[in-house]
């Protein structure tokens, strides 16, 4: 049996969902998996067959108004126990999967909330969940053959970024790139305390970056050294965290990357979802916006001033400023 450097014992996939949108959350997500050889062989390969056909790139499997298999691996895996401990392995509701797999606190997620703005981004939607028993099942399957072949996941979890966030960091010279990096290192600096030994972490290229010395926030001040900088790869060593490779399209040639996407899209869908919800329940009649730079956005965001100023809903809390890179 070949045996496994000791940093490659545990892995970790990491994708964002949402850097570009004009409406609804930026998502950091990340999956941890324990991983023989031959596991870690099978997870640097896109998945094929059958399960290719339900674990691949989120573009293509997950889109707005169809979300049922991003949910169903949502559920699946929080069903395993790899969401938060301290929260139950069962939801009821999209929040309850969104809470699930959340980093943080639901109090620390309405934290930036102003005025009504949570009751516009938290307070539960009339969508129920959509993935059928079937569906889950089948994924359960191919989370046990996975394990069968050396790939154990251990824990998913999804940083949301609201738009007050991203906003206030605009305000303090940060872009959304930086903020996109550093949650990513954060997620990251969290496993490497779970596994408990180094771990080796591969992530989709933050804004096309090549050189990330100069914008790691948390690992900023970490000794290092780099491995390679090139336009589709930047990897870098940390004594003591592990091996952290930026991979160009690594949702579609990563499994564990694609497994993070596709929790990750169907966290930002399940949450634009609420935002649309909340104006439905208010009585207007608005399309089903997908958050994104297109005419069904523009004409949600038109639709919905007049009762934003009525209800006071901060600027800041529904829609991103324009910025730059840093």
């Amino acid at each position: 049996m070949a045996k496994l450097p000791p940093r490659e014992r545990f892995r970790i996939g990491a994708d964002e969902n949402g850097l570009g949108p004009l409406l609804g959350p930026m998502i950091v997500t990340a999956v941890l998996a324990e991983v023989t050889a031959e596991g870690h062989a099978a997870a640097s390969r896109k998945p094929r067959g059958k399960m290719g056909e339900r674990l691949g790139d989120s573009k293509a499997l997950v889109a707005h108004g169809n979300i049922a298999l991003g949910e169903a691996w949502t559920r699946a895996l929080v069903e395993r126990g790899c969401g938060r401990p301290d929260l139950p392995k069962t939801a009821g509701t999209a929040l309850d999967l969104v809470h699930a797999v959340s980093p943080d606190t639901q109090n620390e997620l309405r934290l930036p909330c102003r005025g009504n703005a949570e009751h516009q981004c938290w307070a539960e939607g009339n969508h129920p969940l959509l993935a059928d028993a079937e569906l889950i099942s089948t994924l359960h399957s191919d989370l046990d053959k996975l394990e069968s072949k050396g790939i154990r996941i251990m824990a998913v979890r999804s940083k949301v970024v609201c738009n007050k966030r991203l906003n206030d960091a605009v305000a303090e010279g940060r872009s959304r790139f930086a903020v996109d990096l550093h949650s990513m290192e954060d997620l990251i600096l969290s496993y490497r305390q779970m596994a408990g030994a180094e771990v080796f972490a591969i992530c989709g290229k933050v804004g096309g970056i090549g050189n990330y010395e100069a914008a790691f926030g948390p690992l900023s001040g970490r000794l290092r050294s780099v491995i390679e900088e090139k336009r589709a790869s930047s990897r870098y060593y940390f004594p003591g965290v592990g091996e952290i490779a930026f991979v160009m399209d690594a949702d579609d040639s990563d499994l564990l990357v694609s497994l993070a996407s596709l929790v990750g899209k169907y966290v930002r869908e399940a949450l634009m979802l609420n935002i649309v919800e909340y104006y439905k329940k208010a009585g207007l009649n608005v399309p089903n916006a997908s958050g994104y730079h297109d005419p069904v956005t523009a004409q949600f965001v038109s639709e919905t001033a007049l009762y934003r100023r009525e209800k006071n809903i901060e600027p800041d809390c529904f829609e991103r400023r324009k910025i730059g890179r840093n």
